[in-house]
C-alpha cells in the first residue's frame, strides 16, 4: 500500500521545503500552483483579485495547512479516512478570533493523475459532501483535466492543478455563486447567511455581486 499520511505544513514551511526539493517534486508543484495560480489573478476568470482570494489571505495569516499524500487508486479507504481526518485538523487550525473562516487545508495526490485515481477522489470527494455541508464546510476537487467551468466565465476551467487536489474550508458568505450553482449548497448557505446571503444571491441574480 501507498504512503497515505504525511506531515501537514504551514504554507511558509511547505514553501521552504518546496525550495529545497526542486521543481519536479509534488510538494514543490503544489506551492508552485497555489502561489502563482490560486493567489493571483487571472484575465480569463471573469472578475478582478485572486483565483482565490481566501487561500491568499489564509497564508498570510497562517492558517493553511499543505500536505502531500502518496496514495495511488488502489488506496481509497486510506484516502477517505485521511479527509474525514482532515476536517477535524481544520477546525483546530489556530486562528484570531473573527479569522476562523480563513482555515484551509489542501492536500495534493500526486500518484492520482490518471482517471482511475481521479475516480477514486471523487468518490472521496463524493462520500464527504453532505458531511461537509452539515458542518457548513467545503470541499474541492481540482486535477489537470478538470472541464469544470468557471463560475464568472464559463469558457475558463479555474479547478485545473498540476497535480490532483482535495481542498477543504469553510463556507463563506462569498459562496452565493456556488450556492446559486449548486441546489445542494443553497439551503446550508440561507442557514448559514440568511440575511446577507440573500441580498448576494439576489445581487448575482442580477450581475451585481462582487467578490
Amino acid at each position: 500500500m501507498a504512503i497515505v499520511a504525511q506531515e501537514f505544513l504551514t504554507f511558509s514551511k511547505a514553501k521552504s521545503d518546496a525550495l529545497n526539493a526542486g521543481p519536479a517534486d509534488a510538494l514543490a508543484k503544489l506551492v508552485g500552483w497555489i502561489e502563482t495560480y490560486l493567489m493571483t489573478s487571472n484575465d480569463d476568470l471573469g472578475r478582478a483579485g485572486a483565483v482565490c482570494p481566501f487561500t491568499r489571505q489564509a497564508a498570510r495569516i497562517d492558517t493553511a495547512r499543505i500536505a502531500v499524500c502518496r496514495a495511488e487508486a488502489s488506496d481509497e479507504a486510506a484516502v477517505y479516512k485521511l479527509i474525514r481526518a482532515s476536517f477535524k485538523m481544520l477546525d483546530n487550525i489556530p486562528a484570531k478570533a473573527g479569522m476562523e473562516h480563513f482555515r484551509t487545508v489542501v492536500i495534493g495526490f500526486p500518484h492520482c493523475a490518471e482517471e482511475e485515481g481521479i475516480k477514486m477522489l471523487r468518490r472521496v470527494q463524493d462520500g464527504h459532501k453532505f458531511y461537509s455541508l452539515a458542518r457548513n464546510r467545503m470541499i474541492g476537487l481540482m486535477y489537470p483535466a478538470s472541464e469544470a467551468p468557471g463560475l464568472w466565465n464559463p469558457a475558463f476551467r479555474p479547478l485545473r492543478a498540476p497535480l490532483p487536489v482535495l481542498a477543504i474550508r469553510h463556507m463563506v458568505e462569498q459562496d452565493a455563486p456556488f450556492a446559486a450553482r449548486h441546489l445542494l449548497l443553497l439551503a446550508p448557505y440561507l442557514l448559514r447567511f440568511p440575511l446577507a446571503g440573500t441580498k448576494r444571491l439576489f445581487a448575482h441574480a442580477h450581475g451585481g455581486l462582487k467578490p
